[in-house]
Formats: structure tokens, sequence, C-alpha cells
């Protein structure tokens, strides 16, 4: 079935990023990523996302208005690959949870990227935001609270707000991993506006990032965390981006 394209409020999304070392981060991509650089430093994170009024594009939001709602977390890195017509940028996503049983059924069969059932416990008032997720199958936990900043997270890779909002909004398009070696889900967001708000981390803790296997003490250092909220959106499925693999004997 060929997949369509999903259109839904980003009630808020929450970009928590990590500089990262990019020798590190550049073991962990699969072939054909490499880390996009700022600074000398791979940019790596958290996306944590609730989505409202989620319908077939083309679909009026009243049409959709009281209808499917869900909270979304995925760890993700910067990276760049090779197109045809020259270096690409974008995100890799090696796993997205859900909080949405239809959403973990649908993707990777009606919507491009496979989706992991997990818990989320969310606090959002005056003083800040406090989300907590944690997958049903126990491998993935996610830790952030943070509240609204007039400026970066100082000691940030980003030099200002502008640069960071440049950055992120450069590379749209995302490719997931899927059960099979070497082939990638893409899908490309569009959004009717662009606003990056700081925000100051007050605390985040990621079973991904806190992996001393996977990063020793002091190569992924948490480092800026952003605020978008109230955008329309239209999510489009991307071609299937499949790597040359090396032949196995």
């Amino acid at each position: 079935m060929k997949a369509t394209a999903l259109a839904a409020v980003m009630e808020r999304r929450i970009l928590v990023n990590y500089r990262v070392d990019p020798e590190l981060l550049g073991a962990s991509l699969p072939a054909p990523f490499r880390p996009a650089l700022v600074g000398g430093h791979g940019v790596a994170g958290i996306c944590l996302i609730r989505l409202g009024r989620i319908r077939p594009a083309g679909l009026p939001a009243a049409l959709a208005a009281g209808g499917l709602r869900s909270e979304n977390a995925a760890h993700r890195a910067a990276v760049c690959w090779d197109g045809p017509d020259g270096p690409v940028t974008g995100v890799y996503i090696p796993r997205r949870d859900t909080s949405s049983r239809l959403a973990a059924l649908a993707g990777g069969r009606l919507f491009p990227g496979y989706l992991h059932l997990a818990r989320f416990r969310t606090r959002e008032d005056d003083e800040g935001f406090r989300i907590q997720v944690a997958s049903r199958d126990g491998i993935v936990r996610i830790e952030v609270e943070a509240h609204l900043a007039s400026d970066l997270q100082p000691g940030s890779i980003f030099p200002s707000l502008e640069a960071a909002s440049g950055f992120f909004r450069c590379g749209p398009a995302g490719y997931a991993a899927t059960p099979a070696d070497g082939v990638f889900d893409g899908v490309e967001l569009e959004t009717d506006g662009w606003t990056l708000q700081p925000l100051r981390l007050d605390m985040v803790a990621s079973s991904f990032f806190d992996d001393r296997h996977r990063f020793p003490a002091g190569s992924a250092v948490p480092d800026s965390a952003f605020l978008m909220s109230g955008l329309g959106t239209v999510w489009h499925p991307q071609p299937r981006l499949r790597a040359e693999l090396p032949n196995r004997r």
C-alpha cells in the first residue's frame, strides 16, 4: 500500500540537543550517514513531540477536532549523506516511541517509520515542562525537565538562536531504522511556520546518551534545548533510502 502524507497540529515539540564526540557519533551511525558538525562537534538529541488532530493530509483540521492525539519520542542525530545531486542534510533516527497503539500499528506499514509503544508522563505549567518516557519493552527511558529562557544554554555550540534555528530548519528530512539492514524509512516535515524558543534544561536523562558503553563520560554532553508549539504540520513520506552493504560470504 502506498504511504499517504499525514497532517497534524504540533501542539508541543521539545528538542534536547547534545554535543557529541564526532568520531564516536560517526562510529554509531550506519552507512550512508555521517555526522553533521557544528563547531567541530556532532549534534544528536531527543525529540519530544505531542501531535493533535492527526489526519490524512488534505482533510480539514476542523473535521479532526477531538481526533487522534499522541505523545512521541525519538532519539536522533544530525547527519549528512550523499544523494544523487550531492550532499543532503537531515536526521537519522535509530528509534521512535509513541503513546498511540494505532500509530505503533500503522508505523512501517501504512506510514513510514516503525514505532514502539511507551508510557508517557507529562507536566506542563507556568514553571516549565517535565516529561518522562518509559518504553514498554524496557529499552528506552527518558526524563527531561526544562523551563522557558530568554537566551541559549550557557556554553552552547550554537552562537545564537538564529544559528540554531537555521541549522535545524535546513534538515527537514528524517530517516529511521527499519528491521532490514541498510534500509531506512523517510519522512519530510513541512510546517506553516518556524519559531524556536530557547529552553533552559533543569535535568535530562536518557538511556541512549547515558550508556557509557556507547558514549564514555564527557563524550555526549547536554548542550541546548528548544520549544516549538502550535504549528500546523504535514509529514510527507519519502522514498526509502537503501545503503550499499558489503557482500557477505
